[in-house]
């Protein structure tokens, strides 16, 4: 039988789905969740029992350097998913950012090579390459964080390049664009929108709608995340994204057409980013995941995004689920 893949960040969004995906697969996980008093696992404790039960979930957090090299004792790999992402959070607790996202990853990096592990998969993020300047956006395209979110994740990024380049660190750093899809938190745009609509809101509120985003579904994410901890790719940034642009406003329409509803959008001033701040256009380029990880997005283009929101949507209509979300307030 395999080592066991440590999963950090297992109990969000992305991670909970990665967890489900590889015990599916008959991989052995160990799950490392952010310590609570009140033992709660997050988004695994949604996950079907046959799923948690073959888990071994662990409680720590990655800032805790020694708790983090106990959990990952006795790991082959680690998908490291741990991390600070609301970009409007990280302007009001920057060192947060710092101490989770930087002082985290280094605490991981360090770990995996003290216990010889033989895989690190280092999660980035679109926004490290700002605004583009070219498109579609290859793994070539300059770097520039327009906030204080992107500044710590291109700071993880080189701080795992340097642990493969100086050490020999088998790592692997993949770029997701913007994933969504069921149990993605509140702070991001497409739950935003759809919990508003399914509220009962025909007046839905939300901060610029011109930028453009490539949108990836999280199934499609995962199965990049899965190829990752297969491939031999050490010391290479890989992009995962839909493969398109859409703006945040034609996100919108596109969401209240697929829940049959008609709605009109106001504009938010608490929800606007810092006008330098704010990340205009970004779209992925895949070639290189493709020809490195044999990775295709299965809900690529605009009937793709149609297809991923569907299911969103049907995730988010039952009660259940929709009552782990306000729709009367802004997540920062």
């Amino acid at each position: 039988m395999p080592d066991a893949v440590l999963v950090t960040g297992a109990d969000g969004f992305i991670g909970s789905h990665l967890v489900e995906a590889l015990v599916r697969s008959g991989q052995p996980v160990r799950a490392l969740v952010l310590y609570n008093a009140l033992g709660r696992h997050g988004w695994l404790d949604q996950l079907p029992a046959e799923i948690t039960r073959d888990t071994q979930i662990v409680m720590g957090d990655v800032r805790d350097r020694d708790n983090l090299r106990q959990a990952m004792r006795g790991c082959d790999s680690v998908a490291h998913l741990a991390a600070l992402i609301g970009i409007p959070y990280s302007y009001h607790a920057p060192q947060s950012y710092v101490e989770t996202n930087i002082t985290g990853t280094l605490n991981v990096l360090q770990a995996a090579r003290e216990l010889g592990l033989r895989r690190v998969v280092q999660t980035s993020t679109s926004e490290v390459y700002g605004t583009a300047r070219f498109i579609p956006i290859t793994e070539e395209h300059s770097l520039n964080a327009q906030s204080p979110y992107a500044a710590t994740k291109i700071a993880a990024d080189q701080l795992a390049l340097s642990y493969h380049a100086s050490f020999g660190v088998p790592v692997v750093v993949l770029r997701p664009f913007n994933t969504y899809g069921p149990r993605q938190s509140a702070r991001a745009v497409i739950p935003t929108i759809i919990s508003q609509i399914a509220a009962g809101a025909r007046e839905i509120k939300l901060g610029a709608l011109h930028p453009t985003r490539d949108f990836s579904y999280v199934t499609d994410t995962v199965a990049a995340f899965c190829a990752a901890l297969q491939c031999e790719c050490f010391g290479e940034v890989i992009n995962v994204g839909g493969g398109f642009e859409i703006a945040i406003g034609d996100v919108a329409k596109m969401i209240a057409d697929v829940m049959g509803v008609p709605v009109d959008i106001a504009l938010d001033p608490a929800r606007l980013r810092p006008p330098a701040g704010e990340v205009a256009r970004l779209w992925a380029a895949n070639d290189k995941a493709e020809r490195l990880l044999a990775w295709q997005p299965e809900y690529a283009g605009l009937g793709g995004l149609r297809r991923g929101l569907e299911l969103t949507v049907a995730w988010f209509r039952e009660p259940a689920n929709l009552a782990w979300y306000r729709s009367d307030g802004y997540a920062l």
